[in-house]
Protein backbone atom coordinates (compact mmCIF):
# COMPACT_ATOMS: atom_id res chain seq x y z
CA UNK A 1 0.00 0.00 0.00
CA UNK A 2 0.91 3.33 -0.32
CA UNK A 3 1.16 4.85 2.88
CA UNK A 4 4.11 2.98 3.19
CA UNK A 5 5.67 5.21 0.28
CA UNK A 6 6.81 2.46 -1.55
CA UNK A 7 4.95 3.66 -4.62
CA UNK A 8 4.50 7.55 -6.12
CA UNK A 9 3.20 9.04 -9.22
CA UNK A 10 5.71 11.49 -10.27
CA UNK A 11 4.48 13.08 -13.44
CA UNK A 12 1.05 12.61 -14.81
CA UNK A 13 -1.33 13.83 -18.40
CA UNK A 14 -4.48 12.84 -19.09
CA UNK A 15 -7.02 13.69 -22.16
CA UNK A 16 -9.16 10.52 -21.36
CA UNK A 17 -12.47 10.93 -22.10
CA UNK A 18 -14.99 8.46 -22.06
CA UNK A 19 -19.09 8.02 -21.61
CA UNK A 20 -20.06 9.42 -18.20
CA UNK A 21 -22.15 5.80 -18.19
CA UNK A 22 -19.60 3.94 -19.14
CA UNK A 23 -17.42 5.47 -15.84
CA UNK A 24 -20.33 4.23 -14.00
CA UNK A 25 -20.72 0.78 -15.21
CA UNK A 26 -16.68 0.19 -14.57
CA UNK A 27 -17.11 0.37 -11.29
CA UNK A 28 -19.79 -2.25 -11.23
CA UNK A 29 -17.48 -4.97 -11.04
CA UNK A 30 -13.65 -2.96 -11.12
CA UNK A 31 -11.49 -4.99 -9.54
CA UNK A 32 -9.68 -2.53 -7.38
CA UNK A 33 -6.00 -2.81 -6.18
CA UNK A 34 -4.74 -3.37 -2.79
CA UNK A 35 -5.53 -1.09 -0.05
CA UNK A 36 -8.27 0.25 -1.72
CA UNK A 37 -11.67 -1.51 -0.43
CA UNK A 38 -14.06 1.05 -3.06
CA UNK A 39 -14.21 3.60 -4.60
CA UNK A 40 -17.17 6.98 -3.22
CA UNK A 41 -18.34 8.45 -6.68
CA UNK A 42 -19.81 12.16 -5.56
CA UNK A 43 -20.75 14.36 -8.57
CA UNK A 44 -21.02 18.19 -7.50
CA UNK A 45 -22.08 19.83 -10.53
CA UNK A 46 -20.28 19.60 -13.95
CA UNK A 47 -17.18 18.08 -11.59
CA UNK A 48 -17.06 14.24 -10.80
CA UNK A 49 -15.01 13.05 -8.49
CA UNK A 50 -13.64 9.18 -7.25
CA UNK A 51 -12.58 9.22 -4.18
CA UNK A 52 -10.82 6.03 -2.47
CA UNK A 53 -12.07 4.00 0.51
CA UNK A 54 -9.18 2.54 2.06
CA UNK A 55 -9.16 -0.70 3.67
CA UNK A 56 -7.01 -0.22 6.14
CA UNK A 57 -8.96 0.88 8.97
CA UNK A 58 -6.31 2.53 10.68
CA UNK A 59 -6.40 5.30 8.85
CA UNK A 60 -7.99 8.22 9.91
CA UNK A 61 -11.26 8.94 8.90
CA UNK A 62 -9.55 12.85 8.27
CA UNK A 63 -6.84 11.41 6.24
CA UNK A 64 -8.09 12.77 2.80
CA UNK A 65 -7.22 9.73 0.25
CA UNK A 66 -6.76 10.16 -3.19
CA UNK A 67 -9.55 10.62 -5.91
CA UNK A 68 -9.73 11.25 -9.19
CA UNK A 69 -11.61 14.51 -10.74
CA UNK A 70 -13.00 14.35 -13.94
CA UNK A 71 -15.15 17.72 -15.45
CA UNK A 72 -18.43 16.22 -16.88
CA UNK A 73 -19.66 17.71 -20.38
CA UNK A 74 -22.51 17.07 -22.54
CA UNK A 75 -21.71 16.31 -26.09
CA UNK A 76 -24.00 15.48 -29.40
CA UNK A 77 -23.42 12.17 -30.55
CA UNK A 78 -24.62 10.96 -34.04
CA UNK A 79 -26.22 7.70 -34.94
CA UNK A 80 -24.90 6.30 -38.22
CA UNK A 81 -27.57 3.96 -39.44
CA UNK A 82 -26.29 1.26 -41.96
CA UNK A 83 -28.55 2.93 -44.34
CA UNK A 84 -26.90 5.96 -44.15
CA UNK A 85 -23.45 4.43 -44.66
CA UNK A 86 -24.75 2.68 -47.93
CA UNK A 87 -26.08 5.80 -49.26
CA UNK A 88 -23.06 7.64 -48.08
CA UNK A 89 -20.72 5.21 -50.33
CA UNK A 90 -22.56 4.69 -53.66
CA UNK A 91 -22.61 7.40 -56.57
CA UNK A 92 -25.08 10.43 -55.78
CA UNK A 93 -27.34 11.89 -58.21
CA UNK A 94 -28.56 15.27 -58.60
CA UNK A 95 -29.76 17.23 -55.77
CA UNK A 96 -30.92 14.59 -53.53
CA UNK A 97 -32.02 15.99 -49.70
CA UNK A 98 -29.47 14.37 -47.25
CA UNK A 99 -31.08 13.20 -43.95
CA UNK A 100 -29.57 14.81 -41.17
CA UNK A 101 -28.60 11.52 -38.90
CA UNK A 102 -29.86 10.98 -36.05
CA UNK A 103 -28.33 12.07 -32.66
CA UNK A 104 -28.53 12.18 -28.48
CA UNK A 105 -26.89 14.16 -25.84
CA UNK A 106 -24.36 11.63 -23.79
CA UNK A 107 -22.86 13.11 -20.80
CA UNK A 108 -18.74 12.80 -21.10
CA UNK A 109 -16.57 12.23 -17.85
CA UNK A 110 -13.07 14.30 -19.45
CA UNK A 111 -10.06 13.13 -16.99
CA UNK A 112 -7.83 16.17 -18.14
CA UNK A 113 -4.78 17.86 -17.17
CA UNK A 114 -1.85 17.50 -15.00
CA UNK A 115 -1.13 15.40 -11.65
CA UNK A 116 -2.50 17.56 -9.39
CA UNK A 117 -5.86 18.56 -11.60
CA UNK A 118 -6.76 14.99 -12.23
CA UNK A 119 -4.93 13.05 -9.18
CA UNK A 120 -5.20 14.23 -5.90
CA UNK A 121 -4.14 13.48 -2.38
CA UNK A 122 -1.21 11.46 -1.19
CA UNK A 123 -2.88 8.60 0.34
CA UNK A 124 -3.43 5.92 -1.69
CA UNK A 125 -2.28 7.44 -4.51
CA UNK A 126 -0.56 4.84 -6.04
CA UNK A 127 -3.54 2.32 -6.13
CA UNK A 128 -5.60 5.54 -7.51
CA UNK A 129 -3.43 6.03 -10.62
CA UNK A 130 -3.84 2.24 -11.00
CA UNK A 131 -7.81 2.38 -11.50
CA UNK A 132 -7.24 5.81 -13.68
CA UNK A 133 -4.90 2.70 -16.11
CA UNK A 134 -7.92 0.76 -15.61
CA UNK A 135 -9.85 3.52 -16.96
CA UNK A 136 -7.91 4.44 -19.60
CA UNK A 137 -8.02 1.27 -21.25
CA UNK A 138 -12.03 1.80 -21.20
CA UNK A 139 -11.52 5.04 -23.11
CA UNK A 140 -11.70 5.28 -26.60
CA UNK A 141 -10.33 8.51 -27.00
CA UNK A 142 -7.71 9.97 -24.97
CA UNK A 143 -4.07 9.70 -24.07
CA UNK A 144 -2.71 8.62 -20.17
CA UNK A 145 0.64 9.06 -20.00
CA UNK A 146 3.07 9.14 -16.80
CA UNK A 147 6.10 8.32 -14.92
CA UNK A 148 5.34 6.57 -11.19
CA UNK A 149 7.99 4.55 -9.13
CA UNK A 150 6.56 1.18 -7.30
CA UNK A 151 9.04 -0.82 -5.19
CA UNK A 152 12.29 1.15 -6.02
CA UNK A 153 11.73 0.99 -10.29
CA UNK A 154 10.54 4.19 -12.07
CA UNK A 155 8.12 2.73 -14.93
CA UNK A 156 6.67 4.78 -18.10
CA UNK A 157 3.46 4.28 -18.59
CA UNK A 158 1.67 5.24 -21.97
CA UNK A 159 -2.01 4.33 -23.00
CA UNK A 160 -3.60 5.64 -26.12
CA UNK A 161 -7.16 5.28 -27.37
CA UNK A 162 -7.28 2.40 -25.25
CA UNK A 163 -4.58 0.53 -26.11
CA UNK A 164 -0.98 0.54 -24.09
CA UNK A 165 1.85 1.92 -26.24
CA UNK A 166 5.35 1.37 -25.57
CA UNK A 167 7.03 4.11 -23.76
CA UNK A 168 10.16 4.24 -21.91
CA UNK A 169 12.23 6.80 -19.05
CA UNK A 170 14.90 9.24 -20.56
CA UNK A 171 16.64 11.03 -17.90
CA UNK A 172 18.08 14.16 -19.57
CA UNK A 173 20.53 17.38 -18.07
CA UNK A 174 18.44 20.03 -18.32
CA UNK A 175 19.45 23.97 -18.90
CA UNK A 176 18.93 24.67 -15.24
CA UNK A 177 21.37 21.75 -13.59
CA UNK A 178 24.85 22.77 -14.76
CA UNK A 179 24.65 26.66 -13.73
CA UNK A 180 23.27 25.79 -10.32
CA UNK A 181 26.39 26.70 -8.27
CA UNK A 182 25.92 30.13 -9.80
CA UNK A 183 24.22 32.74 -11.59
CA UNK A 184 21.06 33.36 -9.19
CA UNK A 185 20.72 35.96 -6.73
CA UNK A 186 21.87 34.83 -3.68
CA UNK A 187 18.91 36.20 -0.99
CA UNK A 188 20.40 35.48 2.10
CA UNK A 189 23.70 37.32 1.47
CA UNK A 190 22.40 40.22 0.08
CA UNK A 191 23.85 43.50 1.34
CA UNK A 192 21.08 45.52 -0.46
CA UNK A 193 18.37 43.57 2.04
CA UNK A 194 18.05 44.47 5.05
Amino acid sequence: MSTDNSSHVYRLHSTLELPLEDVHEFFEDAALPDGVEDVDITRRNNTLILKAVAKDKSISKYTPTAQLKASVTENRVYEEPEEVRRRASGPQWGDEEEEEPESELVEFAAFKGDRETVLQNTTLQYEMFLVLCDIAREAEKGTLTAITENDGDLEATRIVDGEERPSSIEVVEGAGDSDSQGGGVNWRDNKFIS
